[in-house]
């Protein structure tokens, strides 16, 4: 679930919309993403248009971009290009050589950049910074300590 923090933040930001439209619970379901996980929470409640901006970096607003883009595409394209597993799904548009990533079986969230971590990664040795969607948010948002 969200914590009481970010739900604050988006309402004060004007961005929460306490009613769910079926084409974002729908683009949901497509991804085969819990609807009960704070992932699902943030973007069936949360826009602010195609994307959030926050630590000089966007990252999408997911159902907006299932809707109105080929977002499909660019997770098979980052899967083979990065060679990353499927519960992977990106988060952001890979700027900069790195990129935010959600991972749809554990929640977790991972920053990753091409070179060493990347390497790591394929080996195991590089982790998920943050625990569930809800940290990532917070840290996101600047909600945390």
């Amino acid at each position: 679930m969200l914590s009481d923090k970010v739900k604050k933040y988006i309402n004060d930001q004007g961005w929460w919309d306490d009613s769910i439209h079926p084409e974002y619970l729908n683009a949901l379901i497509g991804l085969n993403v819990d609807l009960e996980s704070d992932f699902a929470q943030f973007y069936l409640h949360a826009e602010d248009g195609p994307t959030f901006f926050s630590r000089y970096r966007e990252i999408y607003q997911i159902c907006w971009f299932i809707i109105n883009s080929n977002y499909e595409l660019s997770i098979k394209s980052t899967h083979k290009a990065l060679r990353f597993p499927e519960e992977y799904i990106p988060l952001d548009s890979f700027e900069g050589e790195y990129g935010f990533f959600y991972n749809r079986k554990t929640g977790e969230v991972l920053k990753i950049g091409l070179g060493q971590e990347m390497l790591d990664f394929y080996e195991g040795k590089f982790k998920p910074q943050w625990k569930d969607f809800n940290s990532f948010i917070e840290w996101y948002f600047e909600l945390t300590d």
